[in-house]
């Protein structure tokens, strides 16, 4: 399996290419994979089945230059011009080379708008291809549980329906550039105990809830699944034949591959390719160590290895045969278009969370009129602070920082830099108009949690063991045992173990409020964050998030009303971690059922601090005229009227809610069906459509997904919590 990049290629290159051209002219992928498998070797079959570096080679590379600078390249034939898998990751941006970072796919998700979305994903699949990739695995829409999963930054909101939208619209973006991989599949929403933790969960809140977002994503076309760490009802996820072949590929059709997630993402070659995996990335591991002696000892393994490498060579095919015909230029990487893309995405993602009047007045958006001087306080100002450092950490070239932002943006207005020390910045935010104070997390709070303890464990390293005379593993090893994990990985980053500002950023906070009542408390943050212990002591509170290159620019857009404060909560943020499905971190068994975020407070009866869906404006809204007409199969077509009864021009989100009237305690009471977002005049009205979906109030009925016989109101809402919208009823 010696096929790496760079290897001269023969004469005999133009078989793919030529494979290629004749499934853009309307033949089978699968049956030019076949002719194109069938002049292989069974080395270059094998070579197919996982990466093309060796373990050791690649890991060492992987510790010493840093994740994911180039391609991580799978099955690449050179002989033959099969290009192989080219992997980048993401979510955030393209983590090759030095790319741009765009908020994190939380932040994006607080946009609801698709469309948006799908613009990103055309930007990255530019930037992942001017850099040779054309693997793209960063869709991860994994459902999160709990709020503390450390990895929440990399999905997008707390609600399938939500989740599978603009999973599906990131993979439309990426798809002319790149073939797109959508992850973690599936249940994994824990992230320090991701190589242990075994999920136990019944068939019908697996089908109705855990999954319905990966069959959106693959029903859109997505050409890769990849499979999660953590095993499912007792088999890993890597190797699981319920999940794989079963479900992906049997009832929902899946025509492309399945890969593991990288270096241990599966346990046992043979059982894994039994399952159904394709790819195991991303390198030379398990299976190379161990399928060739497993076919010598039974034959018959190889018409998997030949089903597998079909696939295999036929989603490459078909990738090559869509892809678009212009090569981007370098420049494209980090270009001011996709910087401007950046800094809308991230104006577009804060979300307005209270906004009270002082004198008469909100605070927000900032009147120039009344404002010659802002004090900036808080660490977080002056950090660039993209998200963690893990797999989907991009590193981008420049990053405005909120400081250098509204230095730049607050026009006109004097910004000094009160620091975060309390006494000192309560002393500056006294001598301001305003006070804005960045708060919140950083990779060492929240993120993913590389533990060389998992990766190097005896029984994995007994997989791959370094080669005879390597001493750079042999000392690796040696200095990775002594250090306990100290130099793969440590303790930063992970899953959260409180939903809570720091104590130090609390303080902060009151010490500055007391100075200046207008104080403006700017969270940077992932997922949902306690504030009940301080927020009634500030006026206004803006969810930041980790915003990007462009994210301090962008919040001088939304602080000075440049941009309507136009962001929603993708999840909904509890009074108290009661509130809450149990967690614990560390565990090495849990079992997922259906309540969680919105549905687990509405089956409490408890009220959220901010329900899912919310976010305030800096106009206002009437929806009105709710139209719902006859479901056509799974979807339910729907019309409002839209009124901005405000003062300026501004956007926001309508949400249609499904309430099954005789739902029982055993389903959710309410459950969202579709939304839109949409910019309204000032004084204007528009007519919107909004595309619904019955799946959500799918019931699992031991062999199939059904609509139940029952009534259901609809009801369209600026938010989960929201009754005074128009409402409709219908009869599945």
């Amino acid at each position: 399996m010696s096929h790496l990049p760079g290897v001269p290629m023969s004469d005999d290159t133009t078989a793919f290419d030529a494979a290629a051209a004749r499934v853009r002219a309307g033949a089978s992928a699968d049956d030019e994979a076949k002719v194109l498998l069938g002049r292989m070797s069974e080395q270059e079959k094998l070579g197919l089945l996982d990466g093309d570096e060796p373990f050791w080679a690649g890991f060492r590379r992987m510790i010493e230059e840093g994740y994911n600078h180039t391609p991580y390249v799978h099955g690449a034939v050179p002989r033959l011009g099969v290009p192989g898998l080219r992997f980048g990751d993401g979510p955030r941006g393209v983590v090759l080379g030095r790319s741009t970072a765009f908020p994190v796919a939380m932040a994006r998700g607080a946009t609801w708008d698709p469309a948006l979305e799908e613009r990103i994903g055309t930007a990255i699949g530019l930037e992942l291809r001017a850099q040779t990739g054309n693997f793209f695995g960063g869709i991860c829409i994994n459902l999160p549980r709990h709020p503390a999963w450390g990895r929440i930054q990399e999905t997008y909101g707390e609600d399938p329906l939500l989740l599978g939208a603009f999973g599906a619209a990131l993979h439309r973006g990426v798809a002319p550039n790149a073939m797109t991989t959508v992850k973690h599949y599936a249940l994994n929403s824990m992230e320090n105990a991701r190589f242990t933790v075994d999920v136990t969960v019944d068939e019908a809140p697996l089908r109705e809830v855990f999954l319905p977002h990966f069959r959106a994503v693959v029903e859109a076309g997505a050409d890769a699944v990849m499979t999660a760490y953590n095993s499912v009802n007792g088999e890993w996820a890597g190797q699981n034949p319920h999940l794989i072949t079963e479900i992906l590929r049997e009832e929902w059709g899946f025509a492309g591959i399945a890969v593991s997630d990288f270096i241990w993402g599966l346990r046992n070659a043979v059982a894994s390719l039994e399952a159904g995996l394709d790819v195991e990335e991303p390198f030379a591991e398990q299976r190379a160590q161990h399928l060739p002696a497993a076919l010598e000892a039974d034959p018959s393994l190889w018409s998997l290895v030949d089903e597998t490498g079909v696939r295999i060579l036929a989603v490459q095919l078909r990738f090559a045969a869509r892809r678009a015909p212009e090569e981007p230029p370098a420049s494209v990487v980090f270009s001011a278009e996709h910087r401007a893309l950046a800094r809308e995405a991230a104006a577009r993602a804060m979300v307005l969370l209270q906004n009270e009047a002082v004198d008469g007045a909100p605070v927000l958006p900032l009147a120039p009129a009344l404002v010659r001087t802002v004090a900036v306080a808080g660490a977080l100002a002056k950090r660039p602070n993209t998200g963690d450092n893990g797999s989907s950490d991009v590193r981008s070239p420049a990053v405005v920082t909120p400081l250098d932002g509204l230095t730049a943006g607050l026009d006109g207005i004097r910004v000094l830099d009160a620091g975060d020390d309390p006494e000192q910045a309560a002393a500056t935010a006294g001598e301001a108009d305003v006070a804005i104070v960045v708060v919140g997390y950083t990779a060492e709070d929240e993120g993913e949690f590389i533990d060389a303890g998992a990766f190097l464990a005896p029984e994995l390293v007994a997989t791959y063991p370094p080669t005879e005379g390597d001493a750079w593993a042999d000392g690796f090893l040696r200095a990775e045992r002594a250090a306990s994990g100290g130099i793969v990985g440590g303790a930063a980053g992970g899953d959260r173990r409180s939903l809570r500002l720091h104590d130090a950023d609390v303080a902060l906070i009151r010490a500055v409020a007391a100075r200046n009542p207008r104080t403006v408390v700017v969270i940077v943050a992932a997922g949902a964050v306690l504030t009940e212990e301080w927020r009634h002591e500030v006026p206004a509170v803006l969810l930041g998030w980790y915003a990007g290159s462009e994210g301090g620019a962008a919040l001088a857009d939304v602080l000075t009303g440049a941009v309507d404060a136009a962001g929603r909560l993708p999840f909904s943020v509890p009074v108290s971690e009661a509130h809450l499905p149990d967690f614990d971190p560390d565990a090495t068994e849990a079992t997922y059922d259906r309540w969680f975020g919105q549905r687990l407070l509405d089956r409490l009866g408890v009220e959220a601090a901010f329900p899912l869906g919310f976010g305030l404006s800096y106009t206002t809204f009437a929806i009105d005229g709710l139209e719902v007409g006859r479901p056509t199969g799974e979807s339910l077509p729907a019309r409002v009227t839209v009124s901005n009864t405000g003062g300026r021009a501004g956007r926001t989100v309508v949400q249609l809610y499904g309430e099954p009237q005789d739902a029982g305690e055993e389903v959710p009471s309410r459950v969202l069906l579709g939304f839109a977002s949409v910019a309204v005049d000032a004084g204007a009205s528009v007519e919107v459509e909004v595309p619904a979906s019955l799946r959500p109030l799918q019931r699992w009925t031991g062999e199939r997904l059904e609509l139940p016989s029952t009534e259901v109101l609809v009801r369209a809402a600026a938010h989960a919590a929201d009754t005074s919208g128009p409402t409709a009823r219908i009869r599945l």
